[in-house]
């Protein structure tokens, strides 16, 4: 149960209670589950919304939202990512916050939307169409958080009341690391959860070799790089590996469950779900 006080929130739990400071509350956030996580790993979503409702937010969720365009995008069919951005645009314009689980996504907005809504404003300027896409574009960028930012960077916070009795090692993804300057910030959430036991994976900042079509296009160089990601992951001992990517954890799921290894992936939102119940 969460009882607020201020700009405190309090968790209240059969372990006693936590407090997270927390610099916004209340806040109407919109949920972009992406279109993988949508198709494969729904339960990322569901975590998401379990999160920030406990925070004392309201979630919606667009039901027109599709994809960001990015595999059309980074496998040069950008023709065909552009019409996906006034989509984009029209479902989420009107949010105070869109919140989305999964930083190559948010990546592929920020290094690419307001590129693409130039092109598109001025390729349709002579028919009357996309007029004024660029100021909204614009307008919308900085609303719009990968999920563990999110919570560190908008909201302040990094006891977000979480509950996980589990061995966990972190990846993090290339695309949070250098596209979005995460840093620190999933780990320092995963250090707040109770009853986690964190545990440092070497060489952390290197690539799982996934990178969408990259592990098609360069299988070999993509398994030879997997294999030493896997090896890192096996030598914490842990029971699972988080990423705030489900693409990664997809990849590096595969190989542990190939390897019948017993280690599982899974989104740091549901370990940040975690509570007594839940876990």
């Amino acid at each position: 149960m969460r009882v607020s006080f201020g700009k405190y929130n309090l968790y209240r739990t059969g372990m006693g209670v936590s407090a997270g400071f927390c610099q916004e509350c209340g806040l109407r956030v919109s949920l972009f589950i992406t279109c993988y996580n949508d198709t494969l790993f729904p339960e990322a979503g569901r975590a998401v919304v379990h999160v920030l409702e406990r925070l004392g937010h309201t979630v919606d969720f667009p039901a027109g939202q599709t994809c960001c365009g990015q595999m059309h995008y980074n496998t040069g069919y950008q023709a065909e990512a552009l019409p996906l951005l006034p989509r984009f645009v029209a479902q989420f314009k009107d949010a105070e916050a869109v919140v989305v689980p999964s930083s190559s996504c948010v990546t592929m907005m920020r290094e690419h939307y307001h590129s693409m809504a130039v092109s598109l404003e001025r390729d349709g300027s002579s028919k009357g169409e996309h007029r004024g896409l660029v100021a909204e574009v614009d307008a919308l960028l900085p609303r719009v958080w990968e999920f563990s930012e999110f919570l560190t960077k908008k909201l302040g916070l990094t006891d977000v009341g979480a509950y996980y009795p589990h061995r966990v090692t972190y990846h993090a993804s290339c695309h949070g690391l250098r596209g979005l300057n995460l840093a620190d910030g999933p780990e320092s959430l995963l250090r707040g959860v109770r009853g986690i036991d964190l545990v440092p994976l070497e060489r952390v900042e290197q690539c799982c070799g996934f990178g969408g079509t990259f592990a098609v296009k360069n299988a070999e160089v993509s398994s030879a790089m997997l294999a030493e990601k896997t090896t890192a992951v096996l030598n914490t001992k842990a029971e699972v590996c988080t990423a705030c990517d489900n693409s990664c954890l997809m990849h590096i799921g595969g190989a542990l469950h190939r390897q019948r290894t017993g280690v599982r992936t899974v989104h740091i939102a549901e370990i940040l779900a975690g509570d007594e119940v839940r876990s």
